[in-house]
Formats: C-alpha cells, structure tokens, sequence
C-alpha cells in the first residue's frame, strides 16, 4: 500500500525548501528495545533485562528478549529505512553487548563489536547516515552489583570513559555524529526518583526494596553531567581531530505553559518547571556552567556542586542541543513548602487550564497528547536560553486501534493520527527555522513499534507496524512513514 501526498498549497507552500540542504531526518531507536539476542553472542545482563525478568515490572508481563529482533534482522531495517527515504539512522550501543560486565579492565565481546560494526557498514552502503547514542539508559548490571552504578561517580567514571574510548576507536572512522547520553532526566527520574524504571530504586518502599528519591535522583545526574563531559573532552582531545566528529548530549524536556496566565504564580511555576526539567542538565552544559537558582533554592544541599574542575571540562562540553520532546502541560503552582520528594519544582500538572482549554487530542499514552504550540514555544525557548545548534533526536506518538491481530486493516495502517502529529509539529519546527532557530535534525520515535520499556509492547510508536506474536516480527508499514518521507523531501532545500 503507497500514500502519495501534495504540500504545494497553503500553509505548507510557504514552507517549501525552508531547512538546511544538509538536514537529516530519519528514525530513532534504543538497543533494550529493539535488538533481541539479550542473552546471545556473548551479550552480558544490563539493567533492562533483570528488570524486564522481574515478575510485576512490565505492565504487559514481556521481557525484551526477542523486541523486534533488530540484531537479526538489521538488513531487512536498513532496506525498509531506505524505501521510506530517510537519510539518517539514531541508533545506541548496547554497553553490556559490547563489554558484557562493563568494567574497565573486562573483556571486549567481539562478536558485539562484529554487529555494530555491520550495521553501521550496511547503512552507509545505503546511504544513511549513522548518529550513535552510546548510553540509552542500559547499564551493565555488572557495574550495578558491583558499586551501585552511577550512585558512585568516582568508580562508574573511568568503566563509562573506557566504553566509550573503545566505541570512538572501533566506529568512529564512519561514525561522526556521537551522543553520549539520551535523556538522563527521564533514567534518573524513572529509575531513581519514581522507581518505576530499571534499576528500580526509590523511597516508595511498596514499590521498592531500596533507594533515596529525594537524594539519590540527583547523584546520578550529576554523574552523567561530569562523565558526559569526560567523554566529550577525550573525544576532542584523541579521536576529532582525525575522525572529524561531533559529539553532544541529547535531554528530554516537554513544554511548561502557566495554568492561568493572569497569574504570576502560575507563569513563574511554568518557568520553574522548565527549569527542573530541562535546565537542570542544560544550564551546566549550554549556559551558566550550574544548576539553575530554582533548583539550589528548592533542594539546597541535596543538589550536588560541581568542583571547579567539573565546571571547567561540563560548560561547552556539548557541541550541539540534542533535544526529545512530545508533549505540553499546564502547570499550576502549589503553595507551601515543597515535598521532600518533589522533583517538578512544586507544581501541578494538569491536562486543561484555568478556561478548560485542553492540552490536546488523546494518544494511546496517557501522558502524551498533541500539542504542536507548545512544541514551537520550546524550540524559541532552548534557541533563545542557549544558541546552540538543535538535533530534534526524538518526537513522535502513539495512536489508538493498533493493537490488533495481523495482518492489520488499511485503517490500522492509515495512521492518520499519527500523520497529524508529525505534520503540526513539522510546521511548527520549519516555523522556527524561518525564525532564526538553526534546527539540523529531525528523528521520529520511532522506525517500528517496539518494546516501550515498562509499557512492554503496549505502546505502539512505530511508523511500522509489527506483529510481535511472529517469529520474524512481520513489518507492516504505515501511511506515516510516507507521509515524513514526502514532507521532508518538500522541507529541505535542494541540494
């Protein structure tokens, strides 16, 4: 089945040729959540697998032990990739895959590095562009038991540089674009905060056996603030001048509107919320060097302070703003001294404001509606805050009705919904771009529908759909992947 599609009339004439002739679009993906062979060729545990083995920690009761097996069928992807006309591919490594105890002076698993090295191979003969995330979130388990991750920076550090020095060594003569880390808020506070992520620790002690969400949610982010930048720096200093490179971070962050406009309260709050979530990381890399006074002012010593020396090597560590964002919220202010588990900056989040305006139509996530204003707002609030070039490295949504037997319907296919979403939030990115705001990338979340971490494969993602009771996880594509493929071949400038 082939969707064709016509931009040539308004609004979307006006934004004809509009981004850069170097502009990359494509599709994002995670290891844990695609690959399969969790426990094959020499593969090590990470933290997803025991977490996913653990009775009651996916809502489904799946494991990601086959996904979409991704790492048996990579050929299969690529070919699909390049029909759909996508020009570049984000991808992470998995560490326990590549070093299956993770440590610094722990065996290499050649035949992980074999995989990689093919994949990346079979998508440059393909003509697509390879951007590499090296840390999406799976550690080691090894490193857990071990010292307790990332709570422990001085030990986690040097296993995490040695990682990545071998990924620079092995890949980075066709790799040139690197992230180090996607979203660390989301690890932190899904992991540590909440504890609803792997590894699964936090104060609700109904919830979980161990952990601090008051305290230990910032530890770990410190510690991927600081390695982050270690990583950078060696990758400057040892492996850009010659493999001429580019190496970031990408962060999460969904848009804060106030509640009530007319309320100071409310408008602060939502300054506030942008702050807890998205400078909280930013601000150290792209702009003051610290963590933001609205945070210092609510968590006082529970925040960390960086040394003199993390401040030197973490400001400017990041040569672009990778950025991830969905969604908007309304946010109201709470009166009153902040929980000591609160980590939003003592604010409600509601789906409608103080007139009953909606956030936007419903996906088949509860947290994530259509919001594409919001969207536009974000991009000037990073540009404006930061001036550092942005790679949208992750936007996309779920749709209802898709969870059906296969083959699916041509109306399970026709994904309209989901066609909307990429098609207002488009708008609004090549918006911003005729504004000034120098955008580079754009990455859907996501190629195929996936195993969604906790969700299990109950939330569907993918501009593919996939049967996940086949052996060969069938690929069924859908009217969204077309859809990106026609746009952006309208978007970006001939070359």
């Amino acid at each position: 089945m082939t969707w064709t599609h016509n931009f040539d009339e308004s609004p979307d004439a006006e934004l004809k040729d509009t981004l850069r002739r170097d502009f990359h679009w494509g599709f994002a993906t995670a290891a844990a959540q695609v690959e399969g062979t969790w426990n094959k060729d020499g593969k090590g545990e990470s933290i997803w697998d025991k977490f996913c083995h653990t009775p009651g920690k996916v809502k489904d009761g799946s494991t990601n032990e086959d996904a979409t097996r991704a790492y048996d069928l990579y050929k299969q992807d690529v070919a699909l990739m390049k029909s759909y006309g996508v020009t570049a591919y984000r991808f992470s490594l998995s560490w326990s895959r590549i070093i299956p105890l993770g440590g610094i002076n722990d065996p290499v698993n050649e035949k992980g590095v074999d995989y990689y090295n093919n994949l990346i191979d079979e998508l440059i003969a393909n003509g697509i562009t390879p951007f590499v995330t090296l840390f999406h979130w799976d550690t080691p388990q090894a490193l857990e038991d071990r010292y307790g991750g990332m709570l422990n920076q001085e030990k986690y550090t040097p296993d995490f540089l040695r990682y990545a020095c071998l990924c620079f060594e092995r890949f980075g003569d066709r790799v040139k674009h690197w992230i180090t880390y996607n979203e660390p808020g989301v690890y932190t506070l899904a992991g540590y905060a909440a504890g609803v992520h792997a590894p699964a620790r936090s104060s609700f002690r109904e919830r979980n056996a161990e952990g601090d969400s008051s305290t230990e949610t910032f530890i770990v982010a410190h510690t991927e603030i600081v390695s982050h930048a270690r990583a950078a720096k060696i990758y400057r200093e040892e492996f850009k001048p010659h493999q001429k490179g580019q190496i970031g971070i990408t962060l999460h962050g969904n848009y804060s509107e106030p509640w009530d406009v007319n309320d100071p309260k409310d408008v602060e709050a939502a300054q506030r919320a942008r702050e807890f979530e998205i400078a909280w990381f930013a601000d150290p890399i792209y702009g003051s060097g610290d963590y933001p006074a609205s945070m210092r002012s609510q968590l006082g010593s529970r925040l960390p302070t960086f040394t003199d020396e993390e401040k030197s090597i973490v400001k400017g560590s990041s040569d672009f703003y990778g950025m991830n964002t969905y969604t908007t919220f309304f946010v109201r202010h709470l009166d009153g001294e902040a929980d000591i588990n609160d980590h939003l900056g003592n604010v409600e989040k509601l789906d409608t404001n103080s007139e009953g305006k909606s956030r936007g139509p419903e996906s088949d996530t509860y947290w994530l509606r259509t919001a594409p204003s919001g969207f536009g707002k974000l991009l000037h609030w990073i540009w404006d805050r930061y001036h550092v070039p942005i790679y949208m490295t992750e936007n996309g949504t779920t749709a209802k009705g898709e969870h059906v037997k296969a083959p699916p319907s041509a109306e399970v296919l026709n994904d309209t919904f989901r066609v909307d979403f990429f098609h207002s939030y488009l708008r609004e990115l090549a918006r911003a771009v005729q504004d000034g705001v120098d955008i580079r990338s754009y990455f859907g979340w996501t190629f195929t529908d996936n195993w969604e971490w906790a969700a299990g494969f109950e939330d569907r993602f993918g501009c593919t759909w996939v049967d996940f009771e086949s052996e060969e996880k069938t690929r069924f594509p859908k009217r969204s992947a077309y859809f990106l493929g026609d746009y952006f071949t309208h978007l970006i400038a001939e070359g």
